[in-house]
């Protein structure tokens, strides 16, 4: 791995959505990892420390949030840059809580819609990566 390669860690239950995203980000030079569920999502942050993580906020058995706050908690990774990937925010409201406010005030950069265009994600993805940009240890 070149060492200017920027690390990606997709945490997202939809298999179809992690297999898109990496194929896309992969092709644009990134190095991506996936994880299924929010577990594993946990353990493989501590693992690889990425430098951003797409956070699904909704999944089975631990929330994406769930997966934020067991991140920003520990120690070796509360400073992992995250960004939350949902459908919410969209016009149901019931769902609409999801915005970038609520993302940062819960310890993420912000978020992206599933649904936007996938050139419109990726720039988001490449804008926070280029933000503050640090040299790892």
């Amino acid at each position: 791995m070149a060492d200017n390669k920027k690390l990606i860690l997709i945490v997202d239950d939809d298999e179809n959505l992690r297999e898109i995203l990496s194929v896309k980000l992969q092709k644009l030079g990134f190095s991506v990892d996936q994880a299924k569920d929010g577990p594993s999502g946990v353990k493989k942050a501590k693992e690889i420390k990425p430098d951003l993580v797409l956070l699904d906020v909704n999944m089975p058995g631990m929330s994406g949030i769930q997966v934020l706050s067991r991140i920003k908690q520990d120690p070796e990774t509360k400073e992992l840059k995250v960004l939350f990937l949902t459908n919410f925010g969209e016009a149901q409201e019931e769902n609409s809580w999801v915005d970038d406010k609520f993302a940062k005030d819960a310890g993420a950069l912000g978020h992206v819609k599933k649904t936007d265009d996938l050139e419109k994600i990726v720039a988001r993805i490449q804008q926070e990566l280029s933000q503050g940009i640090t040299s790892k240890p």
